[in-house]
């Protein structure tokens, strides 16, 4: 009977090992993402990294400072493996909004807080202001240009 119960001893152990590794591999958060979404049916320029690991544990910035709920505040209670939603399943639209959209909203005496709410239903103008924003006043507190805020630092020549 000893030895029966080492080996069921022995498999329970293994398969925790496994459902444990599992559940792990399922909420790791990847250290390096690859900015390519598949709502685009084309990028216009290369695909732009993040790397969580250097923002995380370099910049000490915190998951909330990125992640936000639907009125923009910082999900702050957010740690590495949490579930959260891509930018484009609230961002919808593909894209930066078109100079004629704003032109129109312009016409139509829009507040400039009006227009930015529009500005942010498009997935590329809501994560520009996210990063370059944060990049901008990055820089100004720091007195530093390290933090990136053109195109081609974030978006390398070949697509």
């Amino acid at each position: 009977m000893g030895k029966r119960n080492s080996i069921l001893w022995i498999a329970v152990c293994v398969g925790m090992m496994f459902a444990a590794g599992s559940i792990y591999a399922g909420t790791a958060v990847q250290d390096v993402i690859q900015m390519d979404n598949k709502a685009y049916s084309e990028h216009t320029k290369g695909i732009a990294t993040l790397s969580h690991k250097k923002h995380q544990e370099e910049y000490k910035i915190s998951c909330g400072e990125c992640h936000h709920d639907a009125k923009g505040k910082p999900l702050n209670d957010l740690k590495l493996g949490d579930e959260v939603k891509g930018c484009i399943e609230c961002h919808k639209i593909p894209g930066k909004m078109p100079g004629e959209v704003k032109k129109e909203l312009k016409a139509q005496k829009a507040s400039k807080k009006e227009i930015a709410a529009k500005e942010m239903e498009y997935h590329a103008e809501a994560i520009h202001e996210n990063c370059i924003s944060c990049h901008k006043d990055y820089n100004k507190k720091n007195k530093t240009k390290a933090a990136p805020q053109t195109c081609t630092k974030c978006h390398p020549k070949e697509k």
